[in-house]
């Protein structure tokens, strides 16, 4: 819809003080102004093309130290002139006198220097009319020596005639033009004075004087003589807009005469008090008519008048091809207030092409994205009230495009600490999509460049979500989380199946990093900067625990590869977890103690896991020794690096001080037992072949998958309760697959507390697969797990909060046995050597043991490893004993 712009800006009232009675021809024209917008409008589009005019001359004088109007005293007194008829020539076209009417009275021409003397003053006269400064005209005029020339520019003693609020104050309270026009009617003199400028530009023209005519056409809104000069955009504008407010005001003031002379021919005013006899004020109206031509060529409107501009049969060609430029079609968008077609135009301007894929890089003037991205903010903060519901809505929905995509030039740009400022502005969800995007393009990047995208999100957005209309940084960074948890599909296209299994593993560091936007300190100037602080720590914490039991599954390979996304995420949770605890605690203390316990054990395993693996480097480097040319201190460092592990391992595998086993849960499910309760567990994996190669899976392996998953359940579980199964392919090519184990919860098992620390029945069917063991299903092949939820739910499938007893139960069920096999690996390798194994009997009585359970854990194949472990090593003993 549009709305002039007069309608944003609103209307100055006249001052009381400065109201004369019997009013005058320039007050009744300010009064016109202040009551009529589309007049009001032009005002405000002259002075401000005045005003750039105006700013451009103080720039150029300042920068060059010359000014328009920089002239020799006398310089405009025609001295060749002179001297030319001192010398008694009688040139038919050199003008016979000196008088300044002389050359329109003899229709003669100056000396040709004087003419471009002349027409140097001139121009310099127009370029400071165009600048709104009447008052250095006319000293520009005296000090080059035409002081009459002056006199017709400045009429009235110098009276500012401008029909602004501005000008009525600057003339104050001034009784010259009053006392002329008691005289003389109100509005004659003004309106002889344009007649005078009138015919002086027509007879100028015809000399050719353009700037002498386009000088005293400004006066008299005679458009046809003033065009001509007008090269450039806004000098046409200028014109256009000055001589339609004349006219307006032209007209307006001969409609106050007649309703005058109508309001004195009612009190019985004679002929006499007119200053002509015999001359009525209707006729005088009509005398003073402006030629019908020079109303034609007036504007109707503030759309003709933008039309005029595109009109190269009007103006300048280089005018009419100006309206094609941006800046141009802004400027006159906001002239007529068509707010919403001048955002839909600036959207079409910076928008991505539909086939452009890199929208980082914008296909425009860079100005222009940062323009169009402050004139939303300037529109919403200006006008909040005043904008109507068409308006508003465009505002929002294609304002919300065009701030978005300034925020992604200023990402682009490296100025990620300015995002949030625009990012603040937008719509929840693009505010969160843009921030989600910038952290996981930079997921890899510098800790300085992800420390100000933290600290632009931080700053400017709150913490939690407060109202719906905006984003919080906690909607951004669980957006990140559960993303950075997601399997990346991509096709393997020329890649040996045997890679795919190590890729994944690689995207554990991907997930790991992911966590780092949760380990920055906030600055202490937020609001609420301790609890914000703790609440960081703590979402790290969990989430980091939740990657840790990830992070174990894919990572139980014996291989000397370190597990590089846990230990990236024990790097940034070291230093966060020296701080007091104090604030963590006080958030919810039974939850905060249940996951640094959890943390403490998984630093533990990951710590004894490490010692293995550094072992085996050990190993492996010196199986390709020949054991005779091995030094006496490589063997030491090899038997050091077992007996670190060994000891590792038995210091996890026995219960602490605290008398609580590895990763025990004391959970317990809040619900009752008399409602309905499901528990259900979510995986993302792989099928595996013993070789370590993947499967790419088919309809009818994951219809093999589900039967034996079904199969697992069934024969395991005596109550038959409630089983709902399903294996579905993650998409074409991928060779990932998911997995959704659901049934009924009973107690113990989802209801109550579970003592067995084995995660229950779907832990048993998961664990089942992931070795390799699922009956019913190819033998040796594996499920390998990249990711892994589990869930209370309710009947209708709806999620209450998650199960983490059966995920922690799964890790003990795949963990331990792995960390025993791994030990009894060590212990074989050392009794080969003949070297004295001390903790063999400990760890054999530790897994044997009913108080530990941890035979329950092991799964058939991997007894019948164990055994085969144990027997070996018996030999390697009884032959050294026999030796």
């Amino acid at each position: 819809m549009r709305q002039p712009l007069g309608h944003f800006f609103g209307n100055d009232d006249i001052p009381v003080d400065l109201i004369l009675s019997p009013s005058t021809s320039h007050q009744e024209a300010c009064q016109y102004v202040v009551n009529d917008m589309t007049a009001q409008l032009c005002l405000r589009i002259v002075q401000w093309l005045e005003g750039l005019t105006s700013e451009t001359l103080d720039l150029e004088k300042k920068v060059k130290g010359s000014h328009v109007g920089s002239y020799l005293p006398s310089s405009g007194v025609w001295h060749h002139t002179q001297q030319y008829l001192r010398r008694k020539n009688h040139g038919q076209t050199i003008v016979q006198h000196l008088d300044f009417d002389a050359p329109t009275r003899e229709a003669g021409q100056l000396h040709l220097d004087d003419r471009k003397q002349e027409e140097s003053l001139l121009e310099d006269v127009w370029i400071l009319l165009r600048a709104g400064r009447v008052p250095e005209a006319c000293d520009l005029c005296r000090s080059a020596g035409q002081a009459w020339r002056a006199a017709t520019l400045c009429p009235f003693g110098g009276v500012e005639l401008a029909p602004s609020v501005e000008a009525l104050q600057k003339n104050g309270k001034s009784r010259v033009l009053q006392a002329i026009e008691l005289e003389s009617d109100i509005g004659r003199q003004w309106r002889l004075w344009k007649w005078a400028s009138y015919c002086a530009s027509e007879k100028i023209a015809e000399q050719d004087g353009r700037y002498e005519a386009a000088v005293y056409a400004a006066q008299c809104s005679n458009l046809k003589r003033m065009l001509p000069v007008c090269a450039d955009w806004e000098s046409a504008c200028w014109a256009l807009a000055k001589s339609w407010l004349d006219v307006q005001v032209d007209q307006q003031l001969s409609q106050f005469r007649q309703v005058r002379s109508e309001q004195m021919r009612n009190y019985g005013v004679d002929g006499n008090s007119f200053p002509e006899e015999g001359l009525t004020p209707q006729s005088l109206v009509d005398s003073e008519s402006w030629p019908q031509h020079v109303i034609d060529q007036q504007p109707r409107d503030l759309s003709s008048l933008l039309q005029k501009l595109h009109s190269s049969d009007i103006v300048h060609e280089a005018v009419s091809k100006a309206c094609k430029e941006h800046h141009r079609q802004i400027e006159m968008n906001l002239m007529t207030g068509d707010i919403p077609n001048l955002l839909d135009v600036l959207w079409s301007w910076i928008s991505p092409a539909k086939d452009f894929q890199n929208i980082m890089r914008p296909q425009c003037d860079p100005q222009l994205i940062r323009f169009s991205a402050h004139f939303v903010l300037v529109l919403r903060y200006l006008f909040p009230d005043e904008m109507k519901d068409t308006f508003r809505n465009k505002l929002t929905t294609v304002g919300d495009y065009i701030l978005h995509v300034y925020a992604l030039f200023l990402f682009s740009k490296q100025h990620e600490e300015l995002v949030g400022v625009y990012a603040a502005q937008l719509a929840p969800h693009l505010c969160i999509d843009l921030f989600v995007h910038m952290m996981e393009e930079k997921l890899n990047d510098s800790f300085h460049t992800k420390h100000k995208i933290f600290l632009s999100a931080i700053r400017y957005l709150s913490f939690c979500s407060e109202e719906d209309s905006k984003a919080s940084f906690e909607d951004i960074i669980e957006r990140v989380l559960i993303r950075s948890r997601g399997t990346k599909i991509k096709r393997y296209d020329g890649e040996q199946p045997s890679d795919v299994a190590e890729q994944h593993r690689l995207q554990s560091l991907e997930k790991a990093n992911a966590v780092q936007w949760l380990c920055f300190t906030p600055p202490s100037t937020i609001p609420d900067f301790t609890v914000v602080n703790a609440k960081l720590l703590m979402r790290a914490l969990c989430h980091s625990n939740i990657l840790f039991r990830e992070f174990a599954l894919i990572s139980l390979w014996r291989i000397p590869k370190m597990p590089i996304g846990a230990h990236k995420l024990l790097s940034f949770l070291a230093e966060l977890l020296k701080q007091p605890m104090h604030t963590l605690l006080s958030l919810d203390k039974e939850v905060v103690a249940e996951n640094l316990h959890e943390f403490e054990d998984w630093r533990e395993y990951y710590s004894c896991d490490a010692t293995y693996r550094n072992w085996l480097k050990m190993e492996l480097e010196n199986a390709d020794v020949p054991p005779t040319d091995l030094s006496l201190e490589e063997k030491e460092r090899a038997v050091d690096a077992a007996n670190e592990a060994i000891a590792a391992s038995l210091s996890l595998l026995e219960i602490g001080k605290d008398g609580v086993p590895w990763l025990t849960c004391t959970e317990t499910s809040e619900c009752e037992a008399s409602e309905p309760v499901y528990i259900e567990l979510n995986a993302t994996a792989m099928l595996c072949l013993p070789s370590g190669e993947c499967l790419l899976p088919d309809p009818a392996s994951c219809t093999t998958l589900t039967s034996a998953l079904y199969a697992c359940i069934s024969e395991g579980d005596v109550l038959k309760r409630q089983v709902m199964i399903s294996v579905a392919i993650c998409s074409k090519d991928s060779y990932c697959v998911e997995v959704t184990l659901r049934c009924l919860a009973v107690a113990g098992d989802g209801l109550g507390f579970h003592g067995a620390n084995d995660g229950g029945i779907l832990a048993a069917t998961i664990t089942a697969a992931f070795k390799g063991e699922l009956s019913r299903f190819q033998a040796g092949v594996t499920l390998e797990i990249s990711r892994l939820d589990a869930w209370f739910s309710d009947c209708d499938g709806s999620l209450r909060s998650p199960a983490t007893y059966i995920v922690r139960g799964l890790c003990r069920r795949c963990c331990l046995p792995e960390l025993i096999l791994r030990s009894m690996q060590i212990l074989l390798a050392l009794a080969e050597t003949g070297e004295s194994v001390e903790d063999h009997d400990r760890l054999i009585e530790l897994v044997a043991s009913d108080a530990s359970g941890l035979h329950r854990l092991f799964s058939q194949r991997q007894l019948q490893e164990f055994l085969v472990f144990e027997r070996d090593f018996t030999l390697y003993r009884m032959e050294a004993a026999e030796a």
